[in-house]
């Protein structure tokens, strides 16, 4: 009689328990574990102080555009066999401080910006079926794998992220005086097209450093997202800065936790708690605002 092979399979997924102390305890019994909440909470405080600006100076598609056209170059560096960081470092700050030279003048900017995107795609599609390697990694790339991120790749991380802080310190009040009013700030001598090229330049960092952690394809949910919300509270730029930072390090910090019990990827989390917030806040805001309407009296007939 022949002998049959019994297959069992289990379910691998961490279980939550009535002890939050043991459970937040085991998130960090692994160096994967350690890694993304390194890289993360790096990524968060550079995402959410220069997200501020973004929403401030109105340049959130250029955000978006600056990841999608530095998959084009991640792409392309992965054909290459080198690190995919370094070719969507190079994409993006190249394509950055070209936006940043074109400044709010150029009416069309938005219109070639989107030109130059959807080309670029194409050009990563492109890559993509020039790599015969595991796809893997391109799918990292569209959509983050933080935890799949090694000491290394903290490091190169930490390296980018403290260089984009620098520089935003480095700029901030010419910065935030030609945010606020260009045409003023152009009268009183302030060089505009070059802050605006230094701050594309800081911005492609940011967004290479996001990359890694919600992806190309959901970038706006740590650098966008949180300042958007953070605007909506307060009008005082280090505490909306600050604001923006905080929420950042708790829609990252509080999706790994819950991505660490759950079989779904990280980014869901991450994106979905900064959109549950932003929802709840706009709500909020509406509700508020229909209270405080003045209620209309009806004249007493006579």
């Amino acid at each position: 009689m022949g002998e049959g092979v019994l297959l069992v399979v289990t379910d691998t997924t961490p279980r939550l328990t009535w002890n939050l102390i043991a459970d937040l305890a085991a998130i960090f019994q692994y160096q994967f574990m350690d890694n993304a909440y390194m890289a993360g909470t790096v990524v968060a405080i550079v995402a959410g102080a220069i997200g501020y600006f973004v929403v401030l100076r109105g340049s959130a598609f250029a955000a978006h555009a600056l990841s999608h056209i530095g998959f084009a170059g991640a792409t392309g560096a992965v054909v290459l066999a080198i690190n995919p960081i370094f070719g969507l470092l190079a994409f993006t700050m190249g394509s950055g401080m070209v936006i940043g030279a074109l400044g709010s003048r150029l009416r069309s900017r938005d219109v070639t910006i989107g030109i130059v995107l959807a080309w670029t795609l194409g050009l990563g599609v492109l890559f993509i079926s020039l790599y015969t390697g595991y796809a893997q990694e391109a799918y990292a790339l569209l959509f983050g794998e933080i935890l799949g991120i090694s000491v290394q790749e903290v490091v190169v991380t930490a390296v980018v992220a403290g260089l984009a802080l620098v520089a935003l310190v480095a700029m901030y009040r010419p910065l935030l005086y030609a945010s606020v009013d260009q045409d003023l700030a152009l009268a009183k001598g302030v060089p505009t097209v070059a802050l605006s090229v230094a701050f594309m330049a800081v911005l492609a960092l940011a967004v290479t450093d996001a990359v890694q952690v919600v992806g190309v394809l959901l970038i706006f949910a740590l650098i966008v997202t949180p300042a958007a919300i953070a605007i909506r509270f307060t009008t005082r730029p280090r505490l909306a800065i600050t604001t923006a930072v905080g929420l950042s390090l708790a829609f990252t910090w509080l999706g790994l936790a819950v991505a660490y019990y759950s079989p779904h990827p990280v980014s869901f989390f991450i994106t979905s708690l900064a959109f549950g917030t932003y929802v709840v806040v706009r709500a909020l805001e509406a509700l508020r605002a229909r209270g405080a309407r003045p209620t209309s009296s009806r004249p007493a007939s006579a």
